[in-house]
């Protein structure tokens, strides 16, 4: 699955669940490199969610992000659709979820849509 379908994916799952998130958008040059391409508050704490395809890869430096989310006891993770990619970045601490795992994890459905 592309990442455009996959977003699509993971941003009608939020709305169907009424959960805050925004989409954020980078490359500008108002923006700050490395954010997450979803925030969002699921269940009182702050997720920070990197998508990506199944074959993507994180950058060092959305690595580095995620791990500063989790350093402040929000949740920062890579998200993708079927399959689980190993760390990239073994220095930094993130989790890599794949959709069936997020959705069963966080929101304690046992099937995705």
């Amino acid at each position: 699955m592309k990442e455009t379908p996959f977003k699509e994916k993971v941003i009608e799952f939020l709305k169907e669940r009424d959960i805050w998130y925004v989409k954020y958008w980078a490359g500008s040059q108002y923006t700050k490199e490395g954010v997450p391409d979803i925030i969002a508050c699921i269940n009182g704490r702050l997720h920070g969610i990197e998508l990506k395809t199944d074959a993507g890869s994180e950058s060092k430096l959305q690595a580095y992000n995620l791990d500063k989310i989790n350093q402040n006891f929000g949740s920062g993770y890579v998200l993708r659709p079927t399959e689980i990619r190993p760390q990239k970045y073994p220095e930094f601490k993130y989790d890599r979820l794949t959709f069936d795992d997020w959705v069963w994890l966080y929101f304690g459905d046992n099937h995705a849509i």
